[in-house]
C-alpha cells in the first residue's frame, strides 16, 4: 500500500519522462490488481467464518498471503 501511495504520489506531480511514466502506470496498477486480490480473500474467509456461525475454524494465511504488499 505504501508503495502505491508513492508511485500515485509521483504521477500526480507530472515530472516524470513518459517511459517512466508508464513504467509507474504498470507498476501502479499490478499493485492495486493484488491489493484488490487481498482483499478479496480476506473478505471470502470473512464471509466463511460468519457462515460457519458457531463452528469457527481458522486457518493460517498462506505463505504468498501473509507477505505480500
Amino acid at each position: 500500500m505504501d508503495r502505491l501511495q508513492t508511485v500515485v504520489a509521483q504521477l500526480e506531480e507530472g515530472d516524470l519522462p513518459l517511459e517512466q511514466s508508464l513504467a509507474m502506470f504498470e507498476e501502479g496498477v499490478r499493485l492495486s490488481r493484488a491489493g484488490a486480490k487481498r482483499l478479496d480473500e480476506a473478505e471470502r474467509r470473512v464471509e466463511e467464518l460468519l457462515a460457519a456461525g458457531d463452528e469457527l475454524q481458522t486457518s493460517p494465511l498462506e505463505e504468498s498471503e501473509a507477505g505480500e504488499q
